[in-house]
């Protein structure tokens, strides 16, 4: 099979497409004929080696064999299942996030069965490889601040991204009055999907404009976790997405100081982990509630390229590879 692999942390121009064994399941797998992924900011990190804890889990020099072929998002058709799997048959289509396996830019996968979920009616496979890590992540996200009430005040750092834009449409769900955060040329998107108000972070700070929010999901991560702590209500949650170990441990200490000093106010990271909620999302989808932004589509050999173009940040939505096999 033809798979794009990674020998060297480093930058996407040392990413190459080459022919690749064609993997076979295991009695609880599925094989699966990829027909699309997606970009995640963890398959940059992983390319490039950042933060340390991916070299501790895929290698500390280079990657390890079997963690060579990047790419967690999939939705394509299962070709063959192994002895003991029960949920799926050959010819059933299929989306999910392959974290622990990786090796969706490529032309097939394996996964155990658990890992995904029947493919939403009436999408494509392009729609459907957009949802599970950004819009699960949103899902979670959303939920650190339990049942969102309507007229409660939300808001979304980096609104218009791939975990952002799958936010503004789950919290306009909820009823809640939602603020999106981003760069100006990302604002339009985020209106499209339902943004209530809009802030380009390059010209205002919302940490100082004095509005107070019930949740902050923040998919940016580059402000002290002190700064967030001011624009909070009382009983207000904070979840992050992503985020250094500096940011963990600001969150860990915001928490202990909150328990001592019987604060109110919550911090949380999101990492509930893959595909939880991804059932709930399909059903949203094929309800015709949630859609998936996407920017840009490439080929499996243009990689690379969708790689260096998720690097600028200037993206909106998703980024799409599709493999032209379907």
């Amino acid at each position: 099979m033809k798979a794009i692999v990674f020998t060297q942390y480093g930058p996407p121009d040392g990413l190459e497409l080459k022919e690749a064994p064609k993997p076979a399941p295991k009695d609880h797998e599925i094989l699966v004929r990829v027909h699309a992924s997606s970009i995640n900011s963890w398959d940059w990190e992983f390319l490039n080696g950042t933060p340390f804890v991916n070299r501790l889990m895929f290698g500390i020099l280079k990657p390890k064999p079997g963690k060579q072929i990047l790419g967690a998002d999939i939705a394509g058709t299962i070709e063959a299942v192994g002895r003991q799997v029960t949920r799926f048959q050959p010819g059933d289509a299929v989306f999910g996030d392959l974290w622990d396996n990786w090796n969706g830019f490529a032309e097939y996968a394996c996964a155990h069965e658990t890992a995904l979920e029947p493919k939403p009616a009436d999408s494509s496979f392009e729609e459907a490889a957009a949802v599970p890590q950004a819009g699960v992540l949103a899902l979670q996200g959303l939920r650190k601040a339990g049942q969102l009430l309507p007229g409660q005040k939300v808001l979304i750092n980096g609104a218009g991204g791939g975990v952002g834009t799958f936010a503004v449409q789950l919290a306009k769900l909820s009823g809640a009055e939602v603020t999106g955060v981003d760069a100006a040329h990302k604002l339009n998107t985020v209106r499209s999907v339902g943004a209530d108000h809009l802030i380009d972070y390059t010209q205002y700070d919302f940490t100082t404009t004095g509005e107070r929010y019930d949740l902050i999901l923040d998919c940016q991560g580059y402000r002290s976790m002190f700064d967030h702590k001011c624009t909070l209500r009382p009983g207000g949650t904070y979840a992050m997405v992503g985020g250094s170990m500096l940011r963990v441990l600001q969150l860990l200490f915001l928490n202990s100081w909150g328990s001592l000093t019987r604060a109110s106010r919550k911090f949380s990271l999101v990492a509930e982990g893959p595909n939880k909620g991804l059932a709930d999302l399909k059903a949203l989808m094929e309800a015709g509630k949630l859609v998936s932004i996407i920017d840009r589509t490439y080929g499996l050999s243009e990689v690379p390229d969708a790689l260096s173009y998720f690097g600028q940040g200037r993206h909106k939505g998703k980024i799409v590879i599709a493999m032209g096999n379907h």
